[in-house]
């Protein structure tokens, strides 16, 4: 993908907040933040979503899938140019906004990492119980899923937290590509459906909306800008390597989601076959799976299963902890805090990221035991589906503004990119605050 700002090249502007920066040649061994992002922003859910789709529509949605990859590299790049381009990090950018953007965020946090927790424990848990069935309960496993979780991210460091998340991406690329290429995709149809065309379908708009807003990633964008300063990567002379790192994810991320559509388009469309919504829609498929083609396959699937949903879980462990040690330095009076900061270290082993991992971590072990309260699920719901306009619009300010040097502010590309992501994630907002069971809230 081009530059998306519109303006002056890594050799033509080398420099943003760091005048001495020196750009840095674009080399695949620099990859790293991408992986990780990639990893962490496709869930158990995403590939639910893509299986469904194309086991409804088939082919026809493909091109919203790609959609969504383009969506969300504009974003990440545009959060990876602020911590690059300024020096700053994301959260002092929105501190800059108004105290509003600090309140929206704490509530956030707290609320969606309470249920999010129980909710990623789940997911890993279900394939392993899978894998292993007569060797404990689903919600011990949940409990064993979340404590390994926190004690890998609480005592490493970014460097082998990522050597750790590649290689989980590596069982998952092998997975997804091997059952594509096992259900022996029609491909005329699936060059067909590169054209954007609509189900014909009741709600088509807001279903296909839906897929392309659901493709990998809400606050684990964000992030996108701490993993990048965590790998080392502090000035604009890193620019030119994090937009090729931030391409890698995405492409990444298209093929998970592609192969996905053509397991669903292929094993499940074409013999009527319907899953369940949510992460037991993917144990579904491994049945599906044991019965067409041996018992090999299905465990296959199950452990790129696992590796889908525990990237995901270890992944916001570290990258929300890191915004929230962040946001801790805001507060507590430290004015710009810096990507220099995140590069040394230090937030790994601060009290506020390790307070917020415990938070991550044990509050959630007791909905995995209790069930999910209602309310809370609902203001988990509507937190969710407003992060990212939140993330989308704050994007457009920053990187439009003094904020950020001239030869770093968003071209046109980038513009009408975040602007129509914006959109996008509005229509979706609004949507899924509509449908809550608002009368049985209060």
């Amino acid at each position: 993908m081009a530059d998306t700002t519109g303006n002056p090249t890594d050799t033509e502007a080398s420099s943003g907040g760091n005048d001495n920066s020196t750009p840095r040649k674009s080399s695949w061994r620099y990859i790293g933040p991408g992986i990780v992002v990639a990893a962490t922003g496709v869930g158990a859910g995403d590939l639910v979503a893509t299986l469904i789709a194309g086991s409804n529509f088939g082919y026809t949605l493909l091109w919203a899938a790609i959609l969504g990859c383009l969506v969300k590299i504009s974003l990440a790049e545009a959060a990876g140019r602020w911590h690059l381009s300024t020096g700053r990090t994301l959260f002092d950018g929105w501190a800059s906004l108004g105290r509003w953007t600090t309140y929206f965020f704490v509530v956030y946090a707290v609320v969606w990492g309470f249920v999010y927790g129980a909710a990623a424990m789940s997911s890993s848990a279900l394939p392993l119980q899978a894998l292993f069935p007569d060797v404990m309960d689903l919600k011990w496993w949940a409990v064993a899923c979340g404590l390994v979780g926190l004690v890998f991210v609480w005592f490493n460091k970014y460097a082998v937290f990522e050597k750790v998340m590649t290689v989980l991406v590596g069982v998952m690329f092998l997975v997804t590509v091997y059952l594509a290429i096992r259900v022996t995709p029609n491909l005329p149809d699936a060059l067909a459906g590169l054209l954007p065309v609509l189900p014909d379908e009741k709600d088509s708009v807001l279903n296909t909306l839906g897929l392309v807003g659901g493709v990998g990633g809400t606050i684990t964008l964000a992030a996108y800008g701490y993993w990048v300063n965590a790998k080392g990567w502090t000035d604009a002379g890193w620019m030119k390597v994090m937009r090729l790192d931030n391409r890698v994810a995405y492409a990444t991320t298209g093929i998970f989601v592609i192969a996905m559509l053509f397991v669903g388009a292929e094993l499940l469309h074409s013999a009527n076959v319907a899953i369940a919504g949510g992460d037991k829609g993917l144990v579904q498929l491994g049945d599906i799976l044991e019965k067409e083609y041996g018992t090999a396959t299905a465990k296959f699937f199950l452990i790129g299963f696992f590796a889908t949903s525990y990237t995901s879980l270890i992944g916001v462990w570290h990258g929300v902890s890191l915004m929230f040690a962040d946001f801790v330095a805001r507060y507590r009076g430290r004015e710009g805090t810096t990507g220099e900061e995140v590069a040394s270290g230090r937030r790994e082993r601060s009290w506020p990221f390790r307070a917020y991992l415990l938070w991550l971590t044990f509050p959630p072990i007791v909905l995995v035991f209790q069930g999910q309260p209602f309310r809370l699920i609902i203001l988990y719901g509507v937190l969710g589906a407003a992060f990212l306009p939140f993330l989308a619009v704050t994007l457009i300010w920053l990187l439009n503004s003094s904020r950020t040097p001239r030869e770093w502010r968003n071209g046109w590309v980038s513009n009408v990119m975040l602007a129509g992501a914006g959109l996008l994630f509005l229509v979706l907002c609004v949507k899924q605050v509509w449908d809550q069971p608002w009368s049985e809230f209060f």
